[in-house]
């Protein structure tokens, strides 16, 4: 009865937990999973098996323990690994026997398992019943890492056990040999030229991870990406922190910690007091009776005390008379941190008497003036700043508008002159057909002379009826105007016909007659003109105009008026004023009309890409 009891009470000793405190592990030099075997054993082996622990064991288990090492590879890339003892006693009839030794750790669904199997050295008969072994194996596994808790099980026995975490680790002697306590060392240097604490993380590892930092007020408080490598000066407090790790992309980032300017409060606490603000509403309570809320903010928790008081209404503002004894202690516990990284401290002071100019002073432990009266916004002030950010938003509009129309006329004129620079380069191809007035003098003819040269200067198939006498004489009028129309189907170009005064009134008398008469008149004019010309008593120019006359009237008739010819006007042979198109002859109406030399580009393009020019009558 008292061996059972034994048994029994060894066997609820074995299956305690063991909570591995924090405390420096052994290491291990490590190749790969092995088993050693006490004397008594033999052909010890180890293998991987699966399935779950064996209640009922081949061996006589008598005692398990379980302790966590750190397995090495020549001292260095340490990792997490059990060390596990197993005590036996060999039954009298075995010679080969094994086993089962199976783990779990809470990600894991189903326990992992080795099998150990050995060889028992017959005992001599009177030491078969004292006879002990045990089997030792250096368990090392991917699903082993630090803080995780694991549960080891051998036949009827088990023990669980809890890693140490990276940080206990991390603090005791096994810094540098494990991959996790590798953190980013650096230091915060002052610059007083160009007053900024420069951000300096030391080279002596080269790690291949990309270094990541962010920035905190408080040893509590939200950490910041930070990517600057410098902070300005006035920008430092005394609870300023700083994280910095290797970003390996999961839990292995272990990060290094430091709030350097803590032991340096006498050059940064100067940027903490600057920027303690406090803002203040005047209310009332639900009772009715008047109350005064305000809301502390710094960069960091401060121990300090609020009180209200009631502003002078002299002229020194700044003076503040303190309201009773009801002064109120900021509390560590109540502060809270806002979205910018400013620590916010909320209170209200009750039952205060309304109607009075109420403010809000504030002392601040190691400061040796007060801060303060931080008042509530006057609505009339309100009002009024309101009214003149609308007056100089509307001052900067107009301003604006102005710029933008000077702007326009500039950018305007600029787009002109590119447009010049861009037409004169622009390379033109086809034929044009210059056909002179019917009063042709001398000052006329030059000015029709110098146009076809620069037309055909610029690449133009230029025929000029002043140029062609000779052929005027033998084909006749109509047929040499044909002649030449014909190739601006095929080539491209078009028929510039010269308006001078007398071309103008030509086309007035040739429309009328052509009402008057239809065609039949149109043809009695046309053999009068050639009548005239073989006596002498007419132009051959002045035909060449009247066939160009009904060739525009035919245009007319058939919608492509503007389509072959167009009109060109000297400015120095003036003739009658143009202000619309109205003014011109009902003949001449739907024709593009050129001032030159002024449209003298707007020609060129209508000749070099056969757009649209301006319409007749409009100036340019």
């Amino acid at each position: 009865m008292k061996v059972m009891f034994f048994e029994w009470s060894l066997a609820i000793l074995l299956s305690m937990q063991l909570l591995v405190s924090a405390s420096k592990l052994e290491m291990i030099d490590y190749e790969s999973q092995h088993v050693t075997c006490s004397k008594g054993l033999f052909n010890c082996t180890v293998k991987a098996c699966a399935g779950i622990p064996i209640q009922k064991c081949p061996v006589d288990a008598k005692g398990l323990s379980v302790q966590p090492v750190l397995c090495c590879r020549q001292g260095t890339a340490c990792r997490p690994c059990l060390h596990i003892r197993l005590d036996i006693q060999p039954r009298n009839d075995q010679t080969a026997s094994y086993a089962s030794v199976c783990y779990t750790v809470p990600q894991l669904i189903m326990p992992l398992c080795k099998k150990l199997e050995f060889t028992v050295i017959p005992a001599a008969p009177d030491e078969r019943a004292s006879s002990k072994a045990w089997l030792s194996l250096l368990l090392e596994s991917k699903a082993l890492s630090f803080s995780s808790q694991v549960t080891v099980y051998v036949c009827n026995l088990h023990s669980t056990v809890v890693l140490p975490s990276v940080d206990e680790v991390c603090s005791s002697a096994s810094q540098g040999v494990v991959e996790e306590c590798e953190v980013p060392s650096f230091s915060t240097p002052i610059d007083p030229e160009r007053r900024e604490v420069m951000l300096r993380v030391a080279k002596e590892v080269d790690s291949p991870y990309h270094l990541e930092m962010c920035l905190q007020h408080e040893h509590n408080g939200m950490c910041r990406t930070w990517k600057e490598k410098s902070l300005p000066l006035h920008s430092v407090t005394p609870c300023m922190c700083f994280q910095l790790w290797w970003d390996k992309g999961d839990e292995r980032s272990r990060r290094s910690r430091s709030c350097p300017f803590r032991n340096n409060t006498e050059l940064f606490q100067r940027n903490l007091w600057e920027n303690v603000s406090v803002s203040v509403v005047q209310g009332q309570m639900n009772s009715g009776g008047a109350m005064l809320s305000w809301n502390l903010t710094a960069p960091c928790r401060v121990e300090a005390e609020v009180w209200p008081c009631q502003r002078d209404a002299g002229v020194d503002k700044d003076r503040c008379t303190e309201l009773g004894d009801i002064r109120q202690r900021l509390s560590n516990d109540i502060w809270r941190e806002n979205d910018r990284g400013l620590w916010l401290m909320p209170g209200v002071f009750e039952d205060v008497k309304p109607g009075l100019d109420l403010c809000v002073m504030v002392k601040v432990k190691g400061k040796n003036s007060e801060l303060g009266p931080f008042c509530p916004i006057d609505s009339r002030w309100w009002h009024w700043r309101w009214g003149l950010l609308v007056l100089v938003s509307l001052m900067l509009v107009g301003l604006a508008g102005m710029c933008l129309y000077f702007l326009h006329g500039k950018l305007k004129r600029w787009a002109w002159e590119w447009h010049q620079k861009e037409c004169d380069q622009l390379p033109i191809r086809g034929h044009v057909v210059l056909l002179s007035p019917p009063d042709v003098d001398n000052s006329v003819s030059e000015l029709v002379c110098e146009l076809g040269s620069s037309l055909h200067a610029r690449g133009l198939s230029v025929s000029v009826d002043l140029w062609s006498r000779a052929e005027l004489c033998s084909l006749g009028p109509l047929p040499w105007l044909h002649s030449q129309l014909q190739p601006l189907d095929s080539q491209g170009g078009r028929a510039l016909l010269v308006l001078t005064q007398a071309a103008w009134k030509k086309a007035e008398d040739w429309g009328q007659q052509w009402d008057q008469h239809g065609q039949q008149g149109r043809d009695i004019a046309q053999a009068v003109e050639e009548k005239r010309l073989l006596q002498g008593l007419s132009s051959p120019y002045a035909d060449v105009f009247s066939a160009a006359l009904s060739c525009i009237k035919v245009d007319h008739q058939q919608g492509r008026a503007g389509k072959r010819f167009l009109l060109v006007h000297f400015e120095a042979h003036s003739s009658k004023p143009l202000s619309s198109e109205r003014d011109l002859p009902e003949l001449f109406q739907g024709l593009p009309l050129f001032h030159l030399p002024s449209q003298r580009q707007e020609l060129l393009v209508q000749l070099a890409i056969g757009s649209n020019g301006p319409r007749a009558g409009i100036g340019g």
